[in-house]
């Protein structure tokens, strides 16, 4: 097991970037990641694949609700997609790359890798050894997780050296309604913590109360959570988690880092 990196527990995650669409800075674009940066939040964003196998950074299976394009992402080269533009502003949809070099180690980083198996299966691998691929020379703070076990298995393998972590919920069939009943039951059970090697969950928020969680909490595994909208829900989720992954206002950053990254 590797070690969660003391930075991705010290500051709040900014979930896909430090975005304000009103503001023109829509999620995982360039612009929301340079808020966070400038902010000192640490960065959480999603990667998808592209059609011929590359690692791009955006959070939905189609285009539509984010693009001025529509269809599966899956179904365009990443040549093509660099050249769509994002809701919002005149900013395109980035690679993994470009994204390492953009933030350049300055914040931590926790990479959410979308499933690509359709449900939770093992139909998985190129996407992530692209994305081990891009981190090979990253010397920043960073972590991987998916909600898809058999992803974060690919890692295990092909990126060992980088702490790899489960996003975990209860699973319910509202919010997953594509999922078996058998596979969202298992999934709910969080079984495969140890065989994939993880590091770390993250957790939805409103779930924290579970049981599960509790127990790996109490063999000290780092719990980070999804996703926290305001001060109270702060709160709250600090009861169980030890750090959160928030959109929407603007989090305290502990004293102690403002100071160490001011000298």
């Amino acid at each position: 097991m590797v070690p969660l990196p003391r930075s991705l527990l010290a500051v709040p995650i900014a979930h896909r970037g430090y975005h304000d669409l009103e503001a023109g800075r829509p999620e995982n674009s360039r612009s929301a990641f340079e808020a966070a940066l400038d902010a000192g939040y640490g960065i959480e964003f999603d990667v998808q694949q592209s059609a011929d196998g590359q690692a791009m950074v955006f959070h939905d299976y189609d285009l539509a609700r984010l693009a001025h394009a529509s269809g599966p992402i899956r179904q365009r080269s990443a040549e093509e997609l660099s050249h769509i533009r994002l809701r919002g502003n005149d900013e395109t949809i980035p690679t993994l790359r470009e994204v390492l070099a953009l933030v350049a180690g300055r914040v931590p980083l926790l990479i959410e890798v979308k499933d690509q198996d359709g449900v939770m299966g093992r139909d998985v691998g190129v996407l992530e050894r692209d994305i081990a691929d891009a981190l090979a020379g990253y010397s920043g703070d960073v972590a991987v997780m998916s909600f898809n076990p058999n992803a974060v298995a690919v890692f295990r393998d092909a990126l060992p050296e980088v702490p790899r972590g489960l996003t975990t919920s209860p699973f319910s069939a509202e919010a997953w309604p594509l999922l078996p009943e058998s596979v969202r039951a298992d999934l709910r059970a969080i079984p495969d913590f140890e065989r994939v090697g993880a590091s770390f969950i993250s957790h939805q928020a409103a779930d924290l109360s579970s049981a599960r969680v509790a127990e790996l909490k109490e063999k000290g595994v780092p719990v980070l959570c999804w996703t926290i909208h305001s001060p109270a829900e702060e709160l709250r989720a600090r009861r169980v988690a030890d750090n959160i992954t928030f959109e929407g206002y603007a989090p305290d950053i502990p004293r102690s880092e403002r100071l160490s990254r001011a000298s």
